[in-house]
Formats: C-alpha cells, sequence, structure tokens
C-alpha cells in the first residue's frame, strides 16, 4: 500500500479519520510502566536526508488485520497535508501477511537496502528483533509503533502507553464488577513476546488484584484465528470456574465473543477487550461483551509519518523531548458516556461521520 502525492484516494473505508493532533507531544511514562526503565543505554543516530530530497518513508504492520486500515488512514492524510504544502513524501505501508517475524525482518531489510529515509515498525518480537532493528537503525530513521522493542536503538515509540491502557480495562473491570467475588479470568492474545501483548496483561493485573482476580496464563494463538477460537472453546469446556474472558489483541474479541453466544454458559460469561473491531462493537451493543478498549490507531500512522518526516528534513532538531509518544485510548461501554466511558452507539456514530 503507498501513499503519493499523485496517488488517487483511498477506498472509503481506509478514509477514517481521528482526532488529528497538530503536533507530537511526548509523554513519559511512569518509571513503574516504563520498560525501558532499566534497559541499558541506547546508541541512538538521527539521519538527516540530503537537502531538497524526496523523502521515502514507509509504516510497517505486524499482520494485514483491518486494525490497520485506520492507521493507514492516518498515513495517507499526513502525505496529503505535506503534499498540499508542496513537500516531497512517500509513505508506503508494508503488511507482512503472515504476520512471522522472520517476515517483518525482511521487510526491513529491503526498506534499508532501497534506501528509505525513515521506518516505523511495530515489533513483532521486541527482544529478538534488537539486532535487526539495530541493523535498520545504523542506516536509517527507526520509531517503532503499537508495540515497541525499548532495548533496541529506535528514536521513538509513537502509540499507546500500553500499561496504562491494560490498567483502564482493568479498572473498567472492577468497576463493573464483572467478577464482584473475585475469582479466575482467562486471557487471549497472539503472543505475548510482543511488548503491546505484555505491557497489557501487567496492566489489567495490576489493577485487578485488589478485587480479588486472579489473572490465568495467557493463551496464545500465534495470531491465527482458528486457534484464537479453540483456545476459547477449551477454556469455556474445560474450566467452570472462569467466568470471564479477556482478549488482549483486536481480533481477540470477536473471536471469544463469537464462540460464547454459542455456548450453555453464556449467560454466566463476562468479556472485556481491546480495540473497535466491528465485530467487538457490535458486541458491546448486544451486551455480549461488557468493555473494550479502543486505541487511536490513525494517530499511529499520523503521528509516525509526521516525525519520520521531520526527522529526515531537520535531523536532530526534530526529536521530541521524550522518546515515549502516548496516543491515548478511550472504554466503551454501553451504557452512558460519562467522564471516563463513551457509549457504544456514539462512538459508532463519530466513526461513521468521520469516514465521509
Amino acid at each position: 500500500m503507498t501513499f503519493r502525492s499523485s496517488l488517487n484516494r483511498l477506498p472509503a473505508f481506509l478514509a477514517v479519520a481521528a482526532l488529528v493532533c497538530s503536533g507530537v507531544c511526548g509523554c513519559k511514562r511512569d518509571d513503574a510502566a516504563n520498560t525501558s526503565a532499566s534497559s541499558p543505554a541506547r546508541a541512538t543516530k538521527v539521519h538527516k536526508a540530503p537537502d531538497g530530497a524526496a523523502i521515502k518513508l514507509a509504516f510497517v504492520t505486524n499482520n494485514p488485520d483491518p486494525f490497520w486500515n485506520l492507521a493507514a488512514a492516518g498515513v495517507r492524510k499526513y502525505v496529503e497535508e505535506a503534499t498540499a504544502r508542496g513537500e516531497k513524501v512517500t509513505v508506503d505501508v508494508k503488511i507482512p501477511q503472515k504476520g512471522e517475524v522472520g517476515e517483518q525482518n525482511q521487510i526491513l531489510e529491503s526498506l534499508v537496502a532501497q534506501g528509505y529515509h525513515g521506518i516505523a515498525v511495530t515489533a513483532l518480537s521486541p527482544d529478538a528483533q534488537v539486532p535487526e532493528i539495530n541493523r535498520a537503525a545504523e542506516k536509517t530513521n527507526v520509531l517503532c509503533h503499537d508495540s515497541d522493542a525499548p532495548k533496541s536503538n529506535r528514536l521513538v515509540y509513537i502509540g499507546t502507553n500500553n500499561y496504562e491502557a491494560g490498567k483502564r480495562l482493568g479498572e473498567q473491570i472492577v468497576a463493573m464488577k464483572l467478577l464482584p467475588n473475585g475469582g479466575k479470568a482467562a486471557v487471549f492474545v497472539g503472543t505475548m513476546s510482543a511488548d503491546n501483548a505484555r505491557e497489557r496483561y501487567r496492566g489489567v493485573q495490576d489493577a485487578v488484584k485488589s478485587a480479588g482476580i486472579e489473572l490465568l496464563q495467557a493463551k496464545e494463538d500465534a495470531k491465527k484465528g482458528d486457534v484464537a477460537r479453540t483456545n476459547v472453546e477449551s477454556v469455556i469446556n474445560g474450566q467452570a470456574d472462569v467466568k470471564l474472558l479477556i482478549g488482549l489483541w483486536a481480533y481477540n474479541g470477536p473471536a471469544i465473543a463469537d464462540v460464547v453466544k454459542g455456548s450453555p454458559r453464556k449467560a454466566e460469561l463476562k468479556i472485556a477487550c481491546f480495540d473497535e473491531n466491528d465485530a467487538t462493537l457490535e458486541g458491546v451493543e448486544q451486551g455480549l461483551i461488557q468493555c473494550t478498549v479502543v486505541q487511536k490507531p490513525f494517530q499511529f500512522g499520523y503521528q509516525s509519518s509526521k516525525l519520520l518526516h521531520e526527522l529526515a528534513v531537520k535531523g536532530e532538531a526534530a526529536m521530541p523531548k521524550s522518546d515515549q509518544v502516548d496516543t491515548g485510548v478511550t472504554v466503551i461501554t454501553n451504557g452512558a458516556t460519562s467522564e471516563k466511558t463513551q457509549n457504544v452507539k456514539e462512538f459508532k456514530a463519530e466513526l461513521e461521520k468521520m469516514k465521509k
């Protein structure tokens, strides 16, 4: 997927805008939530492109999930704005179709070899990919979005503060009394090797422990839909004492809901999850899913493109004060909108307006 100054507009489903920030605002994590706090000093370097060069950038996802449509729209929005200012910039959206580390590494290697001036990547396996990210960072500007690689030489992380997002979900679980007497909660995710998965899990865990809720070891599905469903089925059918099901990645909520709606245990099971997948929002509206924490993927694409462009043009002067840019989250429920939550129907209406 490529966004160039001469490219026609994308299909309507990608033209989703969302609360575009006019700049990149640094937001540091608390020490307890900052996974890089105890990491060794990183050897970061900003690469400035030659004056007047046509800037070529890339935004790399971790899989082809529709979640990334909003991020792609953010990329497109920034390119449109830069082009209107007379600036020459291209941002290519690269999608690992299999969602595998090796596939993502090959994309990074190819981008570096082709002389891209900057790359934004969501790290599938942050620790294992440090060497690959560091090799890329020697030649070009590298940012992480969505899932960080804090031990690497990436310059900045742009996206959700996943620990805080996990806490928000955990606090909502407690506030809604989904397990009023405490008990066990099952957790489902693609892989716990991803920084966002680990941090969300840790945030939820810290928020619910005071309510006597125990998070079981997360069930991983390797980003495979059939395995995601099988994992849910095995818990529902084999662990009668588990009455709360938590999905950490975008497709986990729909997978959980799909299995639960056909289960004889449907009435006693509660679901809390992440992201604004259409099936997830439908589940919230129907009362099948009690709450979901939605991120701002549009900002992943927009802010990553903006900062990579500025780094390539301005060099070190474009670096934000913090290497953590928190794009924020919203909690969606089927109740009345409050200071901490938004009603699902209102949220869906906003999304529809943004698509026009």
